[in-house]
């Protein structure tokens, strides 16, 4: 027993119990001590007495001392061998101990390195990739330093070996106090510093998208914002023109379709912005700090632009049909306008109810905020704002003041003129207009004569009547 290695492969705890089982055995082999020295007590008296067989005596005696002092020599070697043993488990478990303190922790940093350096981003601007690859520039500085820790924790397992083989433990099993291994610290150390560069790139290819994307951004905000300004500064040249009175009707007509061609002449500029806006949607940009435009703003202003020169120009073809037709001067024309502008206080193209009563008032009507003249406001606003929209436009000003300042036959007088001009029949046709009035008035009058659908009608055949009386007020034919 005493010769035993069998704490070798022993735990710390079975070894502190070796120990203790030896100490018993020591107090036992020390309750023998007496009887070794009786026997040589014994034999020393039978040398004295000249005992016959004293030699045998001596023989015996000498073999029981030197197995005596040899199981001694064996007990003393056995708790120097325990106690030396426990003393180097004490300090393998100090060093278990250590590691597992220590690798806890870096075990659950590399874990959270290796989520964040795999973890999806999604940004909308330089701004943003930029704080993310200096974080993660941040976070590569730390590496040396985790590096460092890692090899501290892998030098306390070799520590551990060590002691172990220069003392002949077999160790019996993993450290009892993690189940983190050195294998696995190294393999995720391998794996996260493997998604280092990989992070980099990725990080990398987001920036030089987000480069392009403000590329972009800026290309389409420079031709945005050269467009919107545009499209203002067209609105108000056209309202400018809406309401001065530069040369006859026939000068602004010409002008304004000029200006048309001018401003139709600017939409490869519209399309080009188009072109700038589809590659900012393939790009799924959805935001342009270098401009307040949205490409929907343009496109309905660019409509508005559109829509408010074809109005004006349709605006003075009217005033020069009912010119003609009423016999109104170019003179009484600008003085409408004039007295039409002055009351348009906002200079919107048409006039409010307030500002129309104050424009009747000046021109002498009867229509102050009493009972009789709220009435004849009534009626009157009726006539020009038959919809009831609250705006009394250019156009409805002038057939108003038309019919209070021409004669009341005029309608009867337009329907015998188209009456000749159709060779006497309840009818005309667009090929009679266009031979008998100007282009311009022809055109005119063939898109807003409704079909005629009397008994004697034939293909083509337009209402001249309707239209005269929808212009210049009920007929008496």
């Amino acid at each position: 027993m005493l010769t035993q290695k069998d704490y070798e492969t022993s735990t710390l705890s079975e070894v502190k119990a070796l120990l203790r089982k030896h100490e018993a055995f020591e107090s036992d082999l020390a309750a023998h001590q007496d009887r070794v020295e009786q026997i040589a007590a014994i034999a020393q008296e039978l040398n004295e007495l000249d005992y016959y067989d004293a030699a045998s005596v001596n023989a015996r005696c000498q073999t029981i001392c030197e197995q005596w002092d040899s199981l001694g020599s064996l007990t003393q070697r056995r708790k120097e061998s325990l106690e030396r043993t426990e003393k180097q488990l004490e300090t393998i478990d100090e060093l278990y101990l250590e590691y597992a303190k220590r690798a806890a922790p870096f075990n659950n940093w590399m874990e959270g390195a290796m989520e964040d350096l795999q973890d999806m981003f999604i940004v909308h601007n330089i701004e943003e990739i930029q704080g993310l690859i200096t974080a993660h520039e941040q976070f590569k500085s730390t590496l040396p330093e985790a590096n460092k820790e890692r090899e501290a924790i892998q030098a306390i397992q070799a520590e551990v070996q060590k002691i172990a083989q220069s003392n002949g433990i077999k160790l019996s099993g993993a450290n009892p106090y993690t189940a983190i291994t050195p294998q696995s610290i190294d393999s995720k150390w391998e794996k996260a510093m493997a998604m280092v560069p990989q992070r980099d790139n990725a990080l990398q290819d987001e920036l030089n998208k987000q480069n392009s994307n403000d590329s972009l951004r800026a290309t389409f905000a420079t031709q945005a914002n050269t467009v919107g300004a545009y499209i203002q500064a067209k609105m108000e040249e056209i309202g400018r023109i809406s309401i001065e009175m530069n040369g006859t009707l026939e000068d602004q007509l010409t002008n304004l379709k000029e200006y048309q061609k001018s401003i139709l002449s600017y939409m490869p500029e519209i399309n080009k912005l188009e072109g700038y806006h589809q590659h900012i949607q393939e790009a799924l940009i959805f935001d342009n700090q270098y401009t307040s435009y949205t490409m929907e703003h343009l496109r309905v202003g660019w409509e508005q632009l559109l829509t408010t020169i074809a109005r004006t120009i349709n605006e003075v073809e009217n005033q020069i049909l009912t010119r003609d037709a009423k016999g109104i001067s170019q003179e009484q024309l600008y003085e409408y306008r004039a007295s039409f502008n002055h009351f348009d206080k906002d200079h919107s193209g048409g006039l409010k109810a307030e500002e129309f009563k104050a424009c009747l008032i000046s021109l002498g009507y009867d229509v102050e905020n009493d009972k009789q003249g709220d009435a004849e406001f009534n009626r009157i606003m009726g006539i020009v704002d038959p919809n009831s929209t609250g705006t009394v436009t250019f156009q409805a000003f002038i057939d108003f003041m038309s019919r209070e300042t021409t004669d009341t036959d005029t309608a009867d007088q337009v329907i015998a003129s188209f009456k000749i001009l159709a060779g006497d029949k309840n009818f005309i046709t667009a090929d009679e207009l266009r031979r008998e009035l100007p282009p311009d008035q022809a055109e005119y009058c063939i898109a807003r004569m409704a079909p005629y659908t009397g008994p004697d009608a034939v293909p083509g055949a337009l209402d001249y009547m309707s239209f005269s009386t929808a212009l210049y007020g009920e007929s008496d034919l």
